[in-house]
């Protein structure tokens, strides 16, 4: 360790000095160039140009550096780093809660994980940038809760070297890991993960006279995702400021709280205890903490002696709650439960991923969570549920890893059903059990009268259940029931006694060996399905790689017995014996080391004694152990008198064991002097991993960053305002990838291009204002720090799994730096075979059917390494074709160096790490990640090629384009990786259908199988067939068309008794259709393991109508055009004498009209004269008959 620290030292000072230097002068220092290059892929190249590191007050970049003070805030950075390396800041960790979008802001404030639905809360928010390139017309929502980070170092003023952080540059940087679903028919699995940068808040608790009292908090959106409930957090800096390690928390939906009448969260499944007592622990020993790998938000553990009570977390026991459960606790037994006695105890606890399960007696309860992002709020349970009421159940088993979209669990009837066993299925929160066998039992198929079932496994990849039985005759069978098959097989009889295996480390059982008097008593059995290990564990351990051919491990004493194991699944193996001993096996070998009690485990234990290390005790007792993340940790209990508690703590088995290794030494002489040497006890003096794949692209981890918008407060602070915006971001980020998964492609392959393409042009105008101080609010959203990630830099470290399509290969080398006398012989003959039996590496394949391995050595002598090339390729048999992400064949990879196992090990700043040995999960199938799109863009530039022309519907559509019917329609398809960002042409072969259609968009219908085959298949001869192509490959069985991206294209036809047949147009534009089409590589292409299943619309214009539809429109058009034709003509010819008629008929009538208006004119006048004369003969005379009213009367006359 002495010879480690000054070299660390050096190098972080390398580290900061690479971060004070302007970019262009990083590439000096190789260390800082490594550290820096992964951070500035993760941020952003403009983002590390818009903020330097060292002025996270002010965003405008500076007009003219100061050198005199760059010089000095770099010695004032490297003395505090020095201070640092040499003070107590290496125990500094992290510190992060979970607050409501109301209660940011409060230092102390701490929330429950109850809401799982985004919330209106930041709308009127963006409503109002009016000077950001946001759309405010869009509809943003939020995430209701934030998270709080801040660190602590022991004996040292945490909120003065936050502050001092902050001012130096220091930015947390969040990492946060989605879970997909353990029911990936209902959710599309993916590895989501998205990068988060916290931003600075003082809090607003208490009165902040000056900015230096205030507490200073970072706060990030803490992300929901559809199809999750467990989210891993990760926690790191950026380079700056104080050393504190990464750390990782486990921020999990808690589906088992709800609101009472005042608002405040209550846990729905039982009351909250206030404190624990030392009662509950002191009469309670160890007990298994059981839940299904990877996908379980909540754990429980039970075993409280005599207590109905549970302790339940959703942190993976960083906080946790004692729970006294609200079941009903009756006795029901009878004649045939023969239980002896009666306590409140729950013995059995076990955790899925929305159900909890748990045994009191012989009575089996479960309890559903509410989880809205899984499924419907309706199926969360109201209260314990009671199972198999009729049964007497003795035990219940945990089936660590679900399949076929469920999960299971295993429950052991005694009593009248005795020889069977009920399977629990959990699908979406509905749980159901099965009996099995059906119609007989187990103990009919073996020998002997009666039998008992001590243990049951399942593995549900195989449908196969493997049973541990005991006969009347105390005989142990292992055996094999395969529910698909109904066939049950004795794999293996358990020899009655342990056998004799003295200075032997394993023995291989052939039948022939020699046995002691000490009985076997097996316990359990334990599967591994990544590796096809079987453990028989009781007081001995038995391992097998077939299940039928075991090997005796001898290590372990006949003397203990083991209650119960646990496996990381990443090759590390834990066993509790009764006695609470704690042994640990690596799997590939053959050696069982106990770590506690042991001598490594005294010393370890004092120094942290010496250390005054709040985690230990000289009074404590074992509650529980559980791997996290490769990690092995404890659940502790603590009997100091007046600080009782309970701790999760880390159990570090590479240090314990490297504090056991003997310290092997030989005394020589040199010039009449005794010198001491001490001997090598690992076969390599050091080990590197080169070549390594890229993370990002093996695991499948599609990964965004989101950025806080910059604030032009001096200080760098953010208020609920900016950080209301930055949630609004990061929710309509995480809206975009969800909204991708659209059948036709984009032009631009990735989720965030609509975003910013109208607004991306106007970037430098927006810097502009809020460089210079113009904006509104205040604050600068830049576009490039919401993107998707697609090339994430990362160490050199092997990834935790890796995804294989058909006949994909990974490659690593692994360089081993020798010790000196590994090569001392390397001048004479055979050299190279005596380094060979020094120093080798070997590859184990769990399913070596399945993958192939090939190693490849060089020996460089000058320089005492070995480079071994491991390339691990795909067979190409031993998966079918599904669709991404499902039904994928576990295996896995074990590399190990010879003669390292609890050897080798290497001190880090976390953690002693054991050394040659690499164990790596394989997934074979169609990798998540992958789709098929329908490439829109270019089938319509070949439609206009081929077809000499391109018309599109009248009311054009930007996001369907129209195909006219009379057309040769041939569509190209697009296989996208949404974790590399690749979009390449789909050349493989496919089944095109349509599979389903109407008038309009929103009147689709989607076909019967029947009418499908109808409609598609060349054999067809009800005349219903919607399209034909000319290609001649057809499926197996005829019935439909193989095609490719070479096939002469689709001719239209809409058959008479197809339903696109006789369109008739509702308006004056041609009849249009709107067809689903459905496109699968299923069974035609051998080139990968995806079904490729992929429904999309074509919309098509310009359907004829049909021949008699059409024979009755052209007859009636052409007796209306022929009779307006005749009446034409007819009218031509007949006009002339008409208007002649006409124009004498008028003559006439005006003729007669004027001669009778004349005679009674003329009469009317007369007899008016004669009556009048002699009244109007004294007034005046007669007129005269050239006057004026003469004349007018005349004319009218």
């Amino acid at each position: 360790m002495e010879t480690r620290a000054p070299h660390r030292r050096a190098s972080r000072k390398v580290e900061v000095q690479a971060a004070i230097l302007g970019a262009g002068q990083r590439g000096r220092t190789g260390a800082a160039k490594q550290r820096l290059t992964g951070f500035n892929q993760v941020t952003g190249s403009s983002y590390m140009v818009f903020w330097p590191a060292m002025s996270p007050v002010s965003p405008v970049w500076p007009r003219k550096p100061n050198l005199c003070a760059f010089w000095v805030l770099r010695l004032v950075l490297l003395l505090s780093l020095k201070s640092r390396t040499e003070g107590t800041l290496q125990n500094c960790h992290w510190l992060v809660v979970l607050n409501k979008f109301e209660n940011v802001g409060f230092h102390l404030s701490k929330d429950r994980f109850l809401e799982h639905q985004p919330v209106d809360t930041v709308s009127e928010v963006f409503s109002k940038l009016v000077d950001s390139p946001v759309d405010p017309q869009e509809k943003y929502l939020s995430f209701p809760y934030y998270l709080q980070i801040n660190f602590t170092c022991p004996g040292e003023d945490s909120e003065v070297l936050a502050r001092k952080g902050h001012l130096l540059g220091m930015k947390p940087m969040i990492q946060i890991d989605y879970i997909h679903s353990v029911n990936f028919y209902r959710w599309k699995p993916e590895n989501l993960q998205i990068l988060l940068e916290a931003a600075p808040m003082l809090s607003r608790a208490g009165d902040c006279h000056a900015e230096a009292m205030c507490i200073l908090n970072w706060y990030t959106p803490m992300p929901l995702k559809n199809g999750s409930v467990v989210a891993s957090v990760e926690v790191y800096t950026n380079g700056i400021g104080p050393f504190i390690p990464r750390k990782r928390f486990f921020v999990n939906m808690n589906g088992f709280l709800r609101k009472d009448a005042s608002g405040a969260p209550v846990f729905t499944v039982g009351y909250e205890s206030l404190s624990l007592k030392p009662s509950h622990f002191r009469l309670s020993k160890s007990r298994p903490l059981w839940y299904t790998m990877d996908h379980t938000p909540v754990f429980i553990l039970g075993g409280f002696d005599n207590e109905k009570a549970i302790l339940l977390s959703d942190s993976n026991f960083h906080d946790f709650v004692l729970l006294e459960l609200s079941i009903d606790s009756c006795w029901v037994g009878s004649y045939y439960c023969p239980i002896l006695g009666f306590s409140a105890t729950i013995h059995d606890a076990i955790a899925t991923e929305s159900t909890l399960f748990i045994r009191q007696n012989q009575l089996v309860y479960y309890f559903t969570g509410t989880y809205t992002t899984l499924f419907d709020k309706s199926r969360g349970s109201r209260g314990w549920v009671r199972v198999l009421s009729s049964e007497c159940i003795k035990k219940l088993c945990p089936v660590f890893v679900g399949g076929n979209g469920s999960e299971y669990i295993l429950a052991l009837t005694t009593g009248k059903n005795e020889g069977y066993i009920h399977i629990g299925t959990i699908t979406d929160g509905l749980v159901s059990f099965q009996m099995v066998p059906d119609g007989w039992s187990i103990c009919e198929k073996l020998p002997g009268l009666n039998c008992t079932i001590e243990w049951a496994v399942y593995i549900a990849d195989e449908r196969n259940l493997l049973l541990l039985v005991k006969t009347d005759s105390v005989q142990f069978y292992l055996v094999n029931f395969n529910l698909e098959l109904k066939t049950l097989h004795i794999l293996y009889k358990i020899p009655e006694f342990i056998p004799e295996a003295q200075n032997l480390d394993f023995l291989v059982l052939l039948g022939t060996e020699t046995y002691t008097d000490t009985p076997m008593i097996p316990q359990g059995l334990y599967f591994n399905t990544l590796n096809n290990v079987l453990y028989i564990w009781g007081n001995f351990i038995l391992q097998s790689y077939n299940r039928e051919h075991f090997i005796f491990l001898a290590d372990f004493p006949k003397e203990s017995t083991i209650k119960y194991m646990l496996n990381s699944y990443k090759g590390h193996i834990t066993f509790v014996t009764e006695d609470e001993e704690i042994w640990y096996f690596l799997e590939g070998g053959y050696d069982v080391y106990r770590i506690v009690p042991s001598q490594g485990w005294n010393t370890y234990f004092n120094l942290q004694k010496l250390e005054k290390s709040p985690l230990y005790s000289n009074d404590e007792t074992l509650v529980s152990l559980f791997y996290e993340k490769n990690h092995l940790y404890e659940l502790v209990y603590l009997f100091d008198n007046g600080k009782e508690r309970l701790v999760r703590r880390f159990l570090p088995v590479g240090k314990l064991m490297e504090y056991d290794l003997p310290k092997p030494f030989k005394i020589g002489s040199q010039r009449e002097n005794k010198i001491i040497s001490f001997e090598y006890i690992c076969p390599f003096k050091e080990i590197h991993l080169l070549d390594v794949p890229q993370k990002q692209h093996v695991e499948r981890k599609e990964s965004y960053l989101a950025l806080p918008p910059l604030v032009s407060e001096s200080s760098g602070f953010h208020n609920n305002y900016t950080l209301a915006v930055y949630q609004g971001l990061v929710y309509y980020l995480l809206w975009l990838h969800a909204k991708y998964n659209k059948p036709y492609a984009d032009p631009v392959h990735d989720p965030t291009w609509r975003w910013w393409q109208h607004k991306i042009v106007y970037k430098d105008y927006y810097f502009y204002l809020f460089s210079n101080r113009l904006t509104a609010e205040g604050m600068y959203i830049n576009m490039n720090a919401y993107q998707k990630l697609y090339n994430l830099s990362s160490d050199y470290s092997m990834a935790d799994f890796v995804f294989l399509d058909k006949g994909n290969w990974f490659s690593i080398t692994a360089a081993l730096l020798s010790h000196q006398d590994t090569f001392t012989s390397a001048d004479s003959p055979g050299a190279g075979l005596e380094v060979d039996r020094k120093l080798a590496v070997s590859v184990i394949l769990a399913d070596p059917e399945c993958l192939s391995s090939s190693v490849t050595q060089e020996i460089h002598l000058n320089r005492n390494l070995l480079l071994f090339k491991i390339k691990i390729t795909d067979k190409r048999k031993c998966s079918e074709q599904g669709i991404t992400g499902r039904n994928l064949k576990k295996t896995s990879m074990l590399i190990k160096v010879l003669g390292a196992s609890g050897k080798c090990f290497q001190a880090t700043t976390l953690d002693t790490i054991i050394r040659g040995f690499l164990m790596t999960k394989i997934f074979i199938g169609c990798p998540p990640g992958k789709r098929l799109a329908f490439d829109v863009s270019y089938t319509v530039m070949h439609s206009q090629k081929i077809n000499k022309h391109y018309l599109d519907c009248v009311v054009k559509d930007p996001e369907m384009p129209c195909f006219l019917f009379r057309d040769l329609f041939q569509p190209f398809f697009l296989v996208q990786d949404l974790v590399t960002g690749d979009s390449g042409s789909f050349l493989g072969s496919y089944v095109l259908k349509v599979v389903g259609g109407g008038r309009t968009e929103e009147t689709i219908k989607d076909y019967t199988e029947e009418e499908i085959f109808r409609y598609n298949s060349p054999l067809d001869t009800t005349k219903s067939l919607i399209w034909k192509t000319k290609a001649e490959r057809t499926t197996s069985d005829n019935k439909f068309y193989i095609m490719s991206h070479k096939s002469p294209g689709i001719e239209w036809l809409c058959s008479e008794n197809s339903p696109c047949y006789d369109i008739i147009p509702t308006d004056i534009f041609p009849p249009e259709f709107f067809f689903k089409l459905l496109v699968s590589n299923r069974g035609v292409d051998d080139s990968t393991y995806c079904d490729y299943q992929l429904t999309f619309i074509v919309h098509i214009h310009g359907l004829p109508l049909s021949s008699k539809r059409s024979s009755f429109t052209f007859v009636v058009s052409s007796t209306i055009f022929l009779g307006l034709v005749v009446l034409y003509i007819l009218f031509c010819l007949l006009w002339p004498h008409i208007s002649r008629a006409w124009a004498s008929l008028r003559w006439r009538i005006n003729n007669i009209m004027a001669s009778e208006s004349y005679f009674t004119y003329a009469t009317s006048t007369a007899g008016f004269s004669l009556q009048s004369h002699s009244s109007e003969e004294s007034f005046k005379g007669p007129p005269r008959v050239d006057s004026k009213e003469g004349n007018v009367q005349a004319k009218k006359a």
